[in-house]
């Protein structure tokens, strides 16, 4: 085998396994997967994952797709997890609280992904966003337009929780553990009861946790997001593919997103259950 051939193989095992870096915000340390050619020139793939996940379990299986391969080989791929939700974090001091009120929440979301873009001085970006992700990189884009050139958004609810939701929420907190909890986020009420095996893996991954109480923190920050007051007049400027899945629990706040975006730079797609783990489908379209 040459030294060119071994190079070859040591950049290919680089980027599959990407370079992790952590980075000091205000609102905690920043955990950052990069992969891909660390181009700035073209604009880099941001992620962000949703609730009960983090960057690996989210996103790894889908940039393993072959149409997303070239993505990767020419582009800057970067996996932004939220503070403590990354694998293999430790639990927060008991009492540990995030920001209480919600300016400073849902501008937590924003220097998050502020932060990233000016470290690795990139021009512009592509948002991926599943969830609460969807959520934290719709929001950065209204307050960064020229920033973003593109969004993929799956299962994204723009709206702030109702006193309905809240009181449900509160029922909920009552009755399910906070496992439960975040598969009837994840998965439709039909998927859950089916029991099958991708929602078993999802509620051993859960319930065996180390830093399980994060979670329990991001969960509660995203529930207490406020509206991000998507109308025709103050909308994303941006292309964006709206993705949700049939029977999701956040379909009909799918639609609604999608009856409030610019129709001639916006696409919607219903895609079968499980869309929250990016299909092949998927895949093709944000190649496209």
């Amino acid at each position: 085998v040459t030294d060119a051939s071994y190079a070859e193989i040591a950049a290919r095992i680089l980027l599959d396994q990407g370079q992790e870096h952590s980075i000091e915000t205000p609102h905690g340390l920043l955990h950052v997967t990069v992969h891909g050619t660390g181009n700035t020139r073209r604009p880099a793939i941001l992620t962000f994952h949703d609730v009960g996940m983090e960057s690996k379990s989210c996103f790894s299986t889908f940039f393993k797709f072959e149409e997303m391969q070239e993505i990767v080989k020419n582009f800057t791929v970067v996996h932004v997890d939220a503070p403590g939700q990354e694998e293999g974090a430790a639990p927060y001091p008991l009492g540990y609280v995030f920001k209480s009120n919600h300016a400073d929440k849902r501008q937590a979301g924003l220097n998050r992904c502020s932060v990233c873009f000016h470290w690795y001085s990139f021009r512009s970006v592509i948002g991926v966003g599943v969830g609460a992700g969807a959520y934290v990189l719709s929001r950065f884009t209204l307050s960064n337009p020229d920033s973003v050139e593109g969004l993929v958004l799956v299962n994204i609810d723009p709206n702030a929780r109702g006193w309905m939701d809240w009181a449900a929420q509160k029922i909920s907190t009552l009755t399910s553990s906070l496992t439960e909890q975040m598969l009837s986020h994840l998965f439709s009420q039909e998927e859950t009861s089916g029991n099958t095996e991708l929602v078993q893996s999802h509620r051993e991954r859960i319930s065996k946790a180390p830093n399980l109480s994060n979670i329990e923190l991001f969960w509660k920050s995203y529930n207490s997001r406020r509206d991000l007051n998507i109308d025709r007049n103050s909308t994303l400027k941006c292309p964006v593919m709206l993705v949700v899945g049939d029977q999701a629990p956040y379909e009909d706040a799918a639609v609604e997103c999608n009856s409030k975006l610019d129709p001639t730079t916006t696409s919607f797609l219903k895609v079968e259950p499980m869309c929250h783990l990016l299909l092949p489908e998927i895949a093709k379209l944000v190649k496209q």
